[in-house]
């Protein structure tokens, strides 16, 4: 039960990885775990399947590319709960093309979504971790920001999610916050069985592990950079891709 006592935060946590590493924080002793999401009906289903009574975790419906909605969610979570410990910012989107067909629109759904969602959330939590001396932010960032075919927008809002982590990480520091990043490759979630099978059989030669990870296994990565077995670990991006990028 290591996170005995805490109180956490998982943007984009209706399904797929986020909902794995939310129900984690919560089997592995979270005092509330606060699920986050657009979509209100899934993100409040998904809170009462780690909790039915919701005494231990509970939904939200936030739109993390806005300001005054994230203000709002994390601002009641204090005020019930004194406090929040732990931030997972793993809210993101794809709107894949080619550069020379990429729509205005696109590029600015991802990098609000993906990027300044990253600012509106540590926004919120920093000043109560730096008065508390203690926080830990977890950012979901992606092999992605080192190159992808058909994805300016969403690699560069991953390599915004390392820069913005490790630079975070130097300012919260003596403050005993930890702010690190996890930049996955290809995970079977949802999103990603939709392609189409010879993409997913490229996907999978270029992993040498020969499969796809799980989100349980972005989940685990997730807890330790969480807990206090990682109170010496800050400003690091840990690329859990099955050996694709060594």
């Amino acid at each position: 039960m290591r996170f005995s006592g805490k109180v956490a935060v998982v943007t984009g946590s209706a399904q797929g990885i986020g909902l794995a590493i939310a129900k984690r924080l919560y089997d592995d002793g979270c005092d509330y775990v606060a699920l986050m999401d657009i979509n209100e009906e899934k993100i409040c289903e998904a809170a009462r399947t780690l909790d039915a009574e919701e005494k231990h975790a509970g939904g939200y419906q936030v739109n993390v590319a806005d300001r005054e909605s994230v203000r709002k969610a994390f601002t009641a979570i204090e005020e019930k709960y004194g406090k929040i410990d732990i931030l997972i910012n793993n809210a993101g989107i794809t709107r894949d093309a080619m550069f020379h067909k990429m729509a205005d629109d696109q590029w600015d759904a991802v990098i609000n979504v993906n990027l300044n969602s990253m600012y509106n959330c540590c926004k919120c939590v920093v000043p109560g971790m730096r008065d508390r001396g203690y926080g830990k932010i977890v950012n979901l960032a992606s092999v992605s920001a080192f190159g992808n075919l058909g994805q300016t927008n969403y690699g560069a809002s991953k390599g915004g999610v390392i820069g913005f982590t490790k630079c975070l990480a130097r300012d919260t520091a003596r403050n005993s916050i930890t702010v690190n990043c996890i930049a996955p490759s290809y995970v079977d979630t949802d999103m990603l069985r939709a392609v189409p099978e010879a993409t997913m059989q490229r996907f999978l030669a270029a992993i040498p592990m020969g499969r796809l990870g799980k989100p349980e296994e972005l989940a685990a990565a997730a807890a330790f950079l969480a807990s206090d077995d990682s109170s010496f670990i800050t400003g690091e991006c840990l690329v859990v891709s099955g050996g694709s990028y060594m």
